[in-house]
């Protein structure tokens, strides 16, 4: 049962048949409780990275030659460039041609070197295509 005729207008009715609505406060609040968290969840996730890098630990090494020696047998040498007094702990691996290790190596740098080249050769369980230095941290 219709209590109204169908008119020209809109079927629910205009804005102008509605009361307004009331004023709502406290936005203030909840953004500065949302701003809070977003600075501790990014402050949380910028020390995990940071500790992710083992603390400003790491000793910076570089690549000088690589030989692949046989089909079970690489070659690297390589520069570890830390302070006198501290050991370095560097590791080394070889990779197929699919990206795959088939070999690596852990090199112990010991404390009274500097900065030093390094030749290490490492055995491999398949053809090796490239080695690399894939960390190199201060002990």
């Amino acid at each position: 049962m219709a209590t109204r005729d169908v008119e020209n207008g809109p079927v629910l009715g205009t804005p102008d048949d509605f009361p307004d609505r009331p004023r709502r406060g406290g936005r203030l609040v909840v953004h500065v409780v949302i701003g809070v968290l977003v600075a501790i969840i990014a402050g949380g996730w910028g020390y995990v990275m940071w500790s992710m890098t083992a603390g400003g630990s790491e000793a910076p090494s570089q690549v000088v030659t690589f030989t692949i020696e046989s089909a079970n047998r690489a070659e690297i040498t390589f520069e570890v460039y830390k302070p006198d007094d501290r050991v370095a702990v560097c590791r080394i691996r070889a990779l197929d041609v699919y990206h795959t290790e088939v070999g690596s190596k852990e090199v112990r740098i010991p404390a009274g070197e500097g900065s030093k080249q390094i030749k290490e050769s490492l055995d491999t369980s398949g053809q090796a295509t490239s080695v690399h230095i894939q960390y190199c941290n201060l002990v």
